[in-house]
């Protein structure tokens, strides 16, 4: 049985089961949430390379250094009270530790106060909704701590970030909006205590991409690049943090475009794929890639997939670099494929290749349970992951026998 290599051909080979694979095996226990520099991100990462090599590609990995990443070592135990009664806070929903809190591993306990009203010495001072970090450390001398509020996710799940400030002098813990209402309340009584620990330690480590390529272009032809991160923000101790969306959907999507495009693009047109490590402490695995590729000299068309988790309404595509032809080339594979898309913000990886000078664009479709418990497999919506991948394939197809100049209604962010 002879393979169709026409576009509608290539698009019947799209398989949401085996994408649905791929997500599962990437959001298992075993990988650990895919950190950085984790022993679950080294697991992730010997999978695809195994993957990549079974689809017949020169694959090889490139390593970066990846300075101070925020751990949670323990989960915090944090108790407060009032007049009447104390309350065990649970770790995830109602408090978390933010990013710019220093470590400590010793609870300590003291009275609740108003930042920049009470006097801060031996305090945890709650931080009011409307002020900022920033404007909160103007009188902390001597407190223990810092109270901030965060929203919470619709299954009231606070999120985690690795990329962010470097660590303040103390203690910082961010509450859910309904318990900081009630310990603000508390402190302004002049009534309330809490006693808790931030155990946030900072570990330099190695980010690892992976690399390979399926098919080498002719001189002058159009040359690919697919990519998605495959790093997440990691488990936190007692909490299970899968990552499927956030970005096991693009990891999953780039690997079946891949699958179906190394044997069926039009002869002479390049194709590669990078596996990106690091896009959750600042797409530094797509910085250190794109400083390589135009050292290089290369010029590759970059198609970044973050998050196909679920489709609501139109895909954003961001673009970078000079991607006129690139966003005119997606937006016909879109009328094509009958996916809408519409101008938005795909604040990921693509944006290091642009800002290198590179075409490319930042396909979005939706995730859900962002940097939380609540972004598990089952909430990744098969039909949206087919519609993507088929969107990818025909962007590639169309890039190797469509005229070099096409009219695109998208927009063109240079």
């Amino acid at each position: 049985m002879t393979t169709r290599t026409d576009l509608a051909g290539l698009l019947d080979q799209v398989s949401a089961g085996r994408m649905t694979a791929t997500i599962a095996t990437l959001a298992s226990d075993p990988l650990a949430g895919r950190r950085v520099g984790s022993p679950g991100g080294a697991a992730a990462r010997a999978w695809l390379v195994d993957h990549l090599t079974g689809l017949h590609g020169e694959v090889r990995t490139e390593d970066f250094p990846v300075r101070a990443v925020p751990q949670v070592y323990e989960a915090p135990a944090v108790t407060w009270g009032d007049r009447k009664d104390s309350h065990q806070l649970v770790f995830g929903r109602q408090l978390a530790i933010h990013p710019a809190s220093a470590d400590t591993a010793d609870p300590t306990r003291g009275p609740l106060g108003l930042a920049g009203t009470d006097d801060p010495a031996g305090r945890w001072l709650v931080v009011p909704a409307e002020m900022n970090l920033f404007d909160a450390y103007r009188d902390t001398h001597g407190a223990a701590g810092l109270l901030i509020r965060r929203p919470v996710d619709a299954e009231g799940w606070q999120f985690t970030m690795l990329a962010g400030p470097d660590p303040g002098p103390l203690p910082v813990l961010t509450l859910d909006p309904d318990t900081h209402h009630v310990v603000l309340a508390a402190a302004a009584a002049g009534a309330g205590w809490l006693d808790g620990a931030t155990p946030l330690r900072r570990d330099d480590v190695t980010g690892t991409n992976v690399l390979a390529r399926l098919r080498q272009p002719t001189p002058g032809a159009v040359d690919l690049l697919l990519t998605a991160h495959y790093d997440g923000v990691g488990d936190h101790p007692g909490l299970r943090l899968p990552a499927a969306s956030d970005n096991a959907t693009g990891v999953a999507v780039v690997l079946e475009a891949a699958r179906i495009l190394a044997a069926g693009l039009p002869a002479g047109v390049g194709l590669s794929v990078a596996l990106l490590d690091g896009e959750e402490v600042g797409a530094l695995g797509s910085a250190h890639h794109a400083t390589q590729l135009r050292a290089e000299g290369a010029a590759p068309l970059v198609i970044n997939v973050d998050g196909a988790g679920r489709l609501d309404g139109a895909a954003a595509v961001e673009a970078g670099g000079p991607a006129h032809r690139l966003l005119a080339l997606l937006d016909q594979a879109g009328r094509h494929t009958g996916v809408p898309l519409a101008a938005g913000p795909v604040a990921s990886d693509n944006r290091r290749y642009g800002g290198a000078g590179l075409a490319a664009v930042g396909v979005g479709a939706g995730m859900g349970g962002y940097h939380s418990p609540a972004d598990t497999p089952d909430k990744v919506d098969a039909a949206t992951l087919t519609a993507i991948a088929r969107l990818v394939v025909a962007t590639a197809h169309l890039a190797g026998t469509a005229p070099a100049t096409l009219p695109s209604p998208i927009g063109d962010k240079r």
